[in-house]
């Protein structure tokens, strides 16, 4: 059955505890997702939004026992993306003809996905739909983080729908964020804008702006993944326009593969004169063969600085740093610098390349990236750790 959040509002949604990857193993869920979906009962009934595909029959099932389904007089679709929309074929089957509320954007995707020709309702930024008691107000959201991305605001109960926007993947029986794990919802939190949002963070800040503009009381924010804000909702807000504005914490992250222990070695002695130089600064060192891509994007994300290190193999770099690489490039990141680093035997054309690279994705690059040929002996040793303060010295310049 679904679980009360207002006298008006229940959650209908989908708790997905066994889910370990999305979006086609490009993103990592460890502690599960949900997707979440809402009843309205007003004077008019609405269902914003509904599950993934796996899950449409039992969706529909579960929402019979809620509810006749001919009583639901309006669907809402904030986001076409098949997580949210993967159960309307199944639910219109049932009521083929219940208006859908979405943009002119969601509406195409829709059918695109589903080459069915619903009574698509399209509306735009300021429309609204008087449920009884309580009206909705759209506001749409594009690139937030598709095309047809919206919010859906609720007067009265003063609930703001948000879809993807504010989510997390993380999967919770409590529902909402003050009865979570505060440090993993915040992990999640973070994680989720970091491989999701940051292409998109001016858009982040202009859109955040403009609903603040229209001085809606916010009681809480309904997402569709992971937790209900209810308590302090405005948190979540707060922290998006952080991360938005270009976010970097105290951190230099070494980032790296190895092939036979040379290029961990030029890392841990980088870092040690790093620390030297500045005992202050957060380290962390991750092997990207070893550890979960999107947990690297996310360390990334919150450095101020990064060091990409491979050795040279088939005159390049190893598969694992090209494909960080692609997403780091695709999320966009700003004001943050880099530098290259790398073993070799015989060539050594790695640490030019990844020079060369980390400037494509946009970084403030360190131009003379560090080589060191076969295993570091004790001098090379020495070396690397004053090219970690020569990294220190690299940041502080303006």
């Amino acid at each position: 059955m679904g679980k009360k959040i207002t006298n008006k509002v229940t959650w209908v949604g989908k708790v997905d505890w066994e889910l370990k990857n999305f979006h086609g193993h490009e993103y990592s869920t460890r502690r599960g997702s949900s997707y979440n979906s809402y009843l309205i009962r007003d004077e008019k009934v609405v269902l914003i939004d509904t599950v993934w595909q796996p899950f449409d029959k039992e969706f529909v099932s579960r929402l019979k026992k809620e509810i006749d389904l001919n009583e639901i007089d309006y669907i809402v679709a904030n986001h076409s993306e098949i997580d949210h929309s993967g159960a309307l074929v199944e639910l219109m089957r049932e009521i083929p003809n219940t208006p859908i509320y979405c943009t002119a954007n969601g509406a195409k995707i829709i059918k695109g996905h589903f080459h069915q020709d619903w009574n698509f309702v399209t509306v735009k930024t300021g429309d609204t739909l008087d449920i009884g008691e309580s009206k909705l107000v759209f506001v749409e959201a594009p690139m937030l983080h598709w095309p047809d991305s919206m919010f859906t605001y609720m007067t009265g109960e003063n609930i703001l729908f948000s879809n993807d926007a504010f989510g997390q993947h993380y999967a919770t029986e409590s529902l909402f964020n003050d009865i979570a794990d505060q440090s993993e919802l915040y992990e999640e939190a973070t994680k989720y804008y970091a491989n999701i949002l940051t292409p998109y963070s001016r858009l982040v800040t202009k859109k955040i702006e403009e609903v603040l503009a229209l001085n809606l009381p916010l009681s809480m924010i309904c997402t569709s993944h992971g937790v209900i804000w209810k308590d302090n909702p405005a948190q979540i807000i707060e922290q998006y326009l952080k991360w938005a504005d270009d976010y970097q914490e105290n951190q230099i992250t070494l980032v790296y593969d190895t092939m036979w222990d040379s290029t961990r070695i030029m890392a841990e002695a980088i870092a040690a004169g790093i620390e030297e130089a500045d005992p202050s600064v957060k380290i962390k060192l991750m092997n990207t063969s070893k550890e979960d891509k999107n947990d690297v994007v996310t360390e990334i994300f919150k450095s101020k600085a990064i060091l990409l290190g491979s050795p040279t193999i088939n005159n390049g770099f190893m598969h694992s740093i090209g494909g960080l690489l692609e997403m780091v490039t695709g999320l966009k990141m700003k004001g943050k610098k880099a530098a290259a680093f790398g073993s070799y035997g015989w060539g050594g054309e790695a640490v030019k390349q990844l020079t060369e690279a980390l400037k494509k994705a946009g970084f403030t690059v360190k131009e003379d990236g560090k080589r060191s040929q076969w295993v570091p002996d004790d001098t090379e040793l020495q070396s690397l750790k004053e090219y970690g303060k020569e990294f220190v010295a690299f940041l502080n310049e303006k």
